[in-house]
């Protein structure tokens, strides 16, 4: 299968934004948290119902947080889940490295999390209990993502090269990505593509992105939903090998998101590109890409740093090893730098940023354990 790097590319040359801040949009420094001394490595917003918009999560160390942001600039702490169970893998504490909001079939809001034991916990946020735990990764967990189309479905990606396809309402495993075609390295990044259903995208440490067609597998994915007897003896499917094969960046990839169609994507070079890619349906494995913009990120030469965006998809959020936050009108041509965001006593690493569903909010959580809030001044009201 034929790896596509940039020179294969239709189109003129990529547009790239410039490092002057447009002032378009103005946010100030309203608050800080600090949880403890374990890194937070992941922090997100829930945009799946509507009475939970200001609700967001953090993970840190092996403890889930999840908070609301108040009007007046403040944080209200709403329930935390430390996992104690030590009783599958002793003497090895879990360390949590993303999360997820997902729900289940009668609208419930569930929280997926996950990190270095390769376990995924569902906790239900409105019992405040554990509600399900997944095994069968064989090792470390980097990035959990739900499918906004069917927010019982949610992809896993490991360090065991793989990237699994599961079912928060009855626990099966339906999809295994990997194979022939699979990643060759740690999978450090997934997404499931906005509009159509049966498409992923998935990135890592072997310098790819792969994009992933369910297709042909998808009544698979309805049996899981009416499936009885024990997860264990759900026929799981590989799906081995990817639709397209993109070399976009020279080192690995840590962040991969849908833009539409288009990609946006991100390794340790100080930029993110968005890039379209162009897929034969009837050919597997064959078409090209065409790199469109990018928008670069000083100091962000560092791995396992990820970006977000707001809702629509209009503000692009990401932070670097400074601690110093970015935020790009995603969908201007040039990109336009909205805002350099910054707080004087923010040093360490930003490892994820969140951006609220209207971007009005803009969250960070840090290599220090802690996390930092801005809000735009004069949010124009709905």
């Amino acid at each position: 299968m034929a790896k596509l790097g940039p020179g294969q590319g239709l189109g003129c040359e990529a547009a790239v934004g410039s490092l002057a801040p447009s002032r378009k949009r103005e946010y100030k420094a309203c608050n800080k948290l600090t949880e403890g001394k374990r890194p937070l490595y992941a922090i997100g917003f829930n945009f799946l119902d509507v009475r939970y918009y200001e609700v967001f999560a953090t993970v840190g160390g092996n403890r889930v947080t999840t908070y609301s942001c108040l009007k007046d600039g403040n944080f209200a702490i709403l329930q935390a889940y430390v996992d104690e169970d030590v009783c599958i893998l002793p003497q090895k504490d879990e360390s949590f490295y993303t999360l997820s909001w997902a729900c289940d079939l009668d609208g419930t809001p569930l929280l997926v999390a996950a990190g270095s034991n390769g376990i995924i916990r569902v906790i239900n946020c409105a019992t405040e209990k554990l509600l399900k735990t997944f095994v069968g990764h064989g090792d470390s967990i980097n990035e959990i993502r739900t499918q906004a189309l069917k927010p019982s479905l949610i992809i896993s990606a490991s360090k065991d090269e793989s990237v699994r396809l599961w079912n928060v309402h009855t626990g099966i495993c339906i999809l295994i990505f990997a194979g022939a075609g699979g990643h060759r390295n740690e999978v450090l990044s997934v997404d499931f593509h906005p509009s159509d259903i049966y498409r992923i995208a998935s990135c890592g440490m072997d310098n790819t992105v792969k994009i992933w067609s369910m297709k042909e597998f998808w009544p698979y994915v309805e049996q899981s939903f009416t499936w009885t007897d024990l997860p264990s003896k759900f026929p799981t499917k590989y799906v081995q090998f990817p639709v397209l094969v993109a070399v976009v960046h020279s080192n690995y990839v840590d962040c991969t998101r849908w833009l539409g169609d288009f990609i946006l994507s991100k390794s340790v070079d100080n930029e993110i590109v968005l890039w379209e890619p162009k897929t034969k349906e009837q050919s597997p494995g064959e078409g090209s890409i065409d790199i469109l913009q990018k928008y670069p990120v000083p100091e962000c030469d560092i791995w396992f740093i990820k970006f977000s965006c707001d809702f629509h998809f209009n503000q692009l959020a990401i932070g670097n090893r400074e601690g110093k936050v970015y935020v790009w009108e995603v969908q201007s041509s040039p990109p336009v730098l909205t805002a350099r965001l910054t707080n004087p006593q923010c040093k360490s690493a930003i490892r994820q940023t969140a951006v609220s569903f209207d971007g009005s909010t803009i969250l960070a959580c840090s290599e220090d354990g802690s996390i930092w809030r801005w809000d735009e001044v004069d949010h124009p009201k709905a």
